[in-house]
């Protein structure tokens, strides 16, 4: 018997010694050993959790633009299979109305079997995937095939988690990202936040791995950028709506206006801080 544990105890020891490659960034996420419970976090980041209740139903039930408007300073919230959370404020966003939206994926009121989500209720996620690699996140909204696109992030807490799952994405030679890189364009914080097709057609009000709680100081009228959409070809007038928004002065948005913000500066508004 006592030959028999001390085999076993080798053969333990063996296996604890042997290391295999990872095959999902989030499953290393999920069994690293001694994880850090609280995450790296921006200096900024000062939000009292408890004081924090999820967005509910009513929030997400509202026309698209103001949904898009109403995203910019509310939090993304993130659970990773390991128990840790990632946070980020929405500084960037995009409308895209449906119907007679030419930049839609939902135009013409069409139906499809990958834009189910946009039809569904209000809180609805919409993921879907484009040049066959990358995620894009929109939320569903009022009005029929509508939706707002979640463009850009300013990472809260969990960036060193954010930073793994963008580096077991990317293809290029690993170089640590600075934190206004982690999530600054739609597929980056798809990246950052492990979001992939799993989340099509999830509830952000009811879901345990993915929701949304108010943010604190919220923009006022004076902050908000809107100008156009970026990347959707020619789509005619479309292309020239005004339906991205942006906090103006937030060096963690994707693209900036700069006409845009010279006019604004021209008419007396103050950049927000």
């Amino acid at each position: 018997m006592p030959r028999k544990r001390k085999l076993l105890a080798q053969l333990s020891a063996l296996q604890s010694n042997t290391s295999f490659p990872q095959i999902d960034a989030l499953e290393k996420l999920n069994t690293t050993p001694g994880a850090d419970p609280s995450p790296k976090s921006s200096k900024y980041f000062v939000i009292e959790k408890k004081n924090s209740p999820q967005l509910q139903a009513d929030f997400f039930n509202q026309p698209c633009v103001s949904l898009a408007r109403s995203f910019l300073g509310q939090i993304l919230v993130r659970k990773l299979p390991d128990g840790r959370e990632l946070w980020g404020r929405i500084v960037e966003t995009e409308a895209y109305l449906g119907g007679e939206d030419e930049a839609s994926h939902s135009k013409g009121g069409k139906q499809t079997q990958r834009n189910t989500a946009m039809f569904m209720k209000p809180g609805t996620l919409y993921v879907y995937q484009i040049y066959g690699i990358y995620y894009c996140m929109n939320v569903s909204s009022q009005g029929e095939g509508a939706a707002v696109l979640l463009r850009s992030l300013e990472p809260l807490q969990g960036l060193d988690a954010m930073r793994e799952l963008r580096r077991a994405s990317r293809k290029a030679p690993a170089k640590l990202l600075k934190d206004w890189q982690l999530c600054n364009g739609p597929s980056k914080l798809c990246q950052a936040f492990g979001i992939d097709k799993a989340f099509d057609q999830r509830d952000l009000t009811q879901d345990a791995a993915i929701w949304m709680v108010p943010g604190q100081d919220l923009p006022g009228e004076q902050d908000v950028v809107a100008t156009t959409r970026i990347g959707i070809g020619n789509r005619g007038e479309w292309a020239q709506k005004p339906l991205r928004f942006y906090l103006r002065g937030n060096k963690f948005v994707s693209v900036v206006d700069k006409k845009i913000e010279r006019e604004m500066a021209a008419g007396g508004h103050s950049p927000c801080s």
